[in-house]
């Protein structure tokens, strides 16, 4: 006995699916709503933290591209050789002073110019002249970019610093003046030191308003309520979002220190009750790449998707009260009407009358299509019935047909042997030329046979007809090996050589001439019956006659069936044409596909 568990849905009417369908439809909506309000906070830090990490790395790759230039930069002017000749010497002429010092200046002008678009970086070179053998050039710093010479008095703070790391880059916060401004930038330091000479240094080469350039990467991208800091290791800040922040210590939680056990490069994310702090740093370089969102700008969003969340809510249970009415109303009473329709039906029963008639959609068009379907049903068992009976009777039929041609060919067989034994020997080759002609109509119940066989019957019918009526005309067979093998409707020749026979090569003793002949073309193969009669035939009448226009059954038969079954072996394309010869007489010409046997049995 199977044992199981009933599913209660079976137990319950469709109605009663209906709202439980609604309320399981509609409860996940309020636990949504519940779940959403406890989960989203939690949820929407995190997503946006992975988000701005994503986006953090892809920030600091373009600020440290932009250090990048700079750096290739500042390494090319430094190898150059005009700047390389920048050296203070007393045995240069004052001349030669001043082509050197035009030929830098131009230098670090000509690179001064927008890094990748946007903020200009300045180039300036300073170079340490006690003996003031450049007393020409400028002793303070009046535009952003050129070169200043200066001695113990006038060194710059930083340029000790700079010497002391060699031709190591740094990055540091230093006072410049713009025309008679003085401004504090960040800058680019970096010695140039003397190729030739070791350990000599040639000056300090300098790239001014990096903090702009920084910058201009941090505005490319848009926080909440947000800032982004660009500092040192030291949290000290190089470039910010709000420039009023630059060359502040930026305070932030413990938690968010680096530890001196982790890579070189990496980033890190913290999450406190105020904000979201998202830091990336590099410490070969130094620097440290900050985001601090406010918690309270992503809950200004939160409250929103909470508003969002009700509204779908309230709409979702509209809908739902209002899809609840119209399936109540609109389909209940048709599928009632259905069901016990398909209940109380039974095959070969008469159908009653289609309700619900005047309905266009796919309720009425469901109740239509079942209730004919069942009217089809019936005829269709009623129909089952009759053709059964009818198939019994024909196969029956058909057992009874092939006995009697394979009495007749049998018999035939004996007639030739008894005929051979007499000596009639004429009377002996038409048996046994009809018997070929009985054999090969049978061809074992195929309806294609090759034409090697067809020839062969087409053969023994003009051999016996010969015979039979003492004809002196003449049959020529050409016929190639390769199209001997091509499939071929059975019985086809044979007409088409008692056509010429009759109509045109009968009387004309031995002048009359038939030719059978084939040809492959490609994929095609054309077989020819032609005469050299010169009775008038109608071209027009017999085009009419395979075209199926004006079909003549008084007449035309065997052409017309010959017709017909290579279209329905072989397709339209094929088929029985007539058309008169060039010197003469007419030709039937068959076009055949290239099929053997062997292929047509890989094709099966």
């Amino acid at each position: 006995m199977r044992t199981g568990l009933n599913n209660p849905m079976t137990k319950m009417n469709v109605k009663q699916q209906l709202i439980l369908l609604f309320l399981v439809m509609v409860s996940p909506i309020f636990l949504l709503h519940w779940y959403g309000n406890i989960k989203t906070e939690h949820l929407l830090k995190n997503h946006v933290t992975n988000a701005y990490v994503e986006l953090i790395k892809q920030n600091y790759t373009l600020i440290n591209r932009d250090i990048d230039t700079v750096s290739k930069i500042t390494t090319t002017m430094i190898q150059n050789p005009v700047v390389q000749k920048l050296v203070p010497s007393e045995q240069d002429t004052v001349i030669e002073r001043v082509r050197k010092f035009d030929s830098v200046d131009k230098l670090l002008s000509n690179n001064s110019i927008p890094l990748n678009g946007g903020e200009a970086v300045y180039y300036s070179l300073y170079v340490y002249d006690p003996n003031d053998y450049y007393f020409f050039a400028p002793k303070r710093q009046i535009n952003q970019t050129g070169v200043y010479f200066f001695n113990d008095a006038t060194k710059p703070s930083w340029f000790d610093d700079a010497v002391k790391r060699n031709s190591g880059a740094y990055m540091a916060m230093i006072d410049t003046n713009v025309g008679l401004s003085r401004v504090k930038t960040y800058a680019y330091i970096r010695a140039v030191n003397n190729v030739t000479i070791a350990n000599d240094t040639i000056g300090i080469l300098v790239a001014t308003q990096m903090d702009k350039k920084i910058g201009e990467s941090l505005r490319s991208v848009s926080l909440p309520d947000g800032n982004i800091y660009f500092t040192d290791w030291n949290d000290r800040v190089m470039s910010a979002t709000d420039p009023s922040l630059i060359d502040t210590v930026l305070s932030l939680p413990p938690e968010a220190a680096i530890p001196d056990n982790v890579n070189s490069q990496g980033n890190l994310d913290l999450i406190t009750d105020d904000s979201i702090y998202v830091v990336n740093y590099d410490r070969s370089s130094q620097t440290k790449l900050i985001y601090q969102i406010p918690v309270e700008s992503l809950l200004k969003q939160q409250n929103e998707l909470k508003r969002v969340i009700q509204l779908i809510s309230v709409a979702y249970l509209l809908l739902g009260c209002i899809v609840m009415i119209y399936f109540w109303r609109s389909l209940m009473t048709p599928l009632q009407r259905l069901a016990q329709f398909v209940r109380a039906y039974e095959p070969g029963k008469l159908v009653p009358e289609t309700p619900f008639k005047g309905r266009n959609d796919e309720v009425g068009v469901l109740v239509g299509a079942l209730y004919d379907m069942a009217r089809r049903l019936n005829v269709l068992i009623h129909y089952k019935y009759n053709m059964d009976l009818k198939q019994k009777e024909s196969q029956l039929q058909l057992l009874y047909q092939q006995i009697n041609p394979h009495l007749l060919y049998n018999t035939l067989e004996s007639i030739y042997w008894k005929s051979s034994l007499e000596g009639k020997t004429e009377s002996a080759d038409m048996i046994k030329e009809l018997s070929k002609l009985m054999k090969i109509s049978l061809s074992r119940g195929r309806e294609l046979i090759t034409l090697e066989e067809e020839l062969e019957h087409a053969s023994a019918y003009v051999s016996l007809q010969q015979k039979r009526y003492k004809y002196e005309f003449e049959v020529n067979w050409v016929i190639p090996d390769a199209a001997r093998l091509i499939l071929i409707p059975k019985i086809t020749l044979q007409p088409l050589i008692e056509n010429a026979m009759i109509h045109a090569v009968k009387n004309m003793g031995e002048d009359g001439e038939i030719r059978i002949s084939a040809m492959v073309e490609g994929e095609r193969v054309t077989i020819k019956v032609e005469d050299n009669g010169h009775k008038a035939v109608d071209y027009a009448a017999l085009d009419r006659l395979l075209s199926g226009d004006k079909p003549d059954h008084a007449s035309g038969y065997g052409i017309r069936n010959i017709q017909q079954r290579i279209k329905l072996h072989f397709g339209n394309q094929y088929g029985l044409g007539y058309k008169e010869r060039e010197h003469g007489g007419t030709s039937a010409t068959i076009i055949l596909p290239m099929i053997t046997e062997e292929q047509q049995k890989r094709d099966v």
